[in-house]
C-alpha cells in the first residue's frame, strides 16, 4: 500500500516509498530519515506527522543520500482539510 502525504487542504502531493518522498509524477523530492523531512539536497524541511510536512522547528538534521524513481502510484483522491496546530510545509518541498 501506498503512503502519500498531503497538503493542509487534504489534496494528496505526493507519497513515499522506501526512504524517499516523491511528487504525485514519481520525482523525487525529498528524503525521508524516521518522521524528519529533507529535499534531495540534504536541507532540512521539516517533519512527517499524520501524512502531513509540518514545520516542528527542529533545526538542520543534515543530508542523506540520492534517490530513484519509482513511477507513478496513482490517485487517491483528497482527504479533507487538516489542520495539526503546526504549519504546513509542503508548498516547500513539492511546490504547490
Amino acid at each position: 500500500m501506498t503512503d502519500y502525504i498531503y497538503n493542509s487542504q487534504g489534496k494528496a502531493v505526493g507519497f513515499i516509498r522506501g526512504k524517499y518522498i516523491h511528487s504525485m509524477n514519481g520525482n523525487a523530492v525529498g528524503q525521508l530519515r524516521r518522521t524528519h523531512v529533507h529535499r534531495l539536497s540534504g536541507q532540512y524541511i521539516g517533519e512527517l506527522h499524520e501524512s502531513m510536512t509540518l514545520n516542528k522547528h527542529m533545526g538542520n538534521l543534515g543530508n542523506i543520500g540520492n534517490p530513484g524513481n519509482p513511477g507513478n502510484p496513482g490517485n487517491p483522491g483528497n482527504r479533507g482539510a487538516r489542520n495539526y496546530g503546526f504549519p504546513d510545509v509542503s508548498i516547500h518541498l513539492f511546490g504547490q
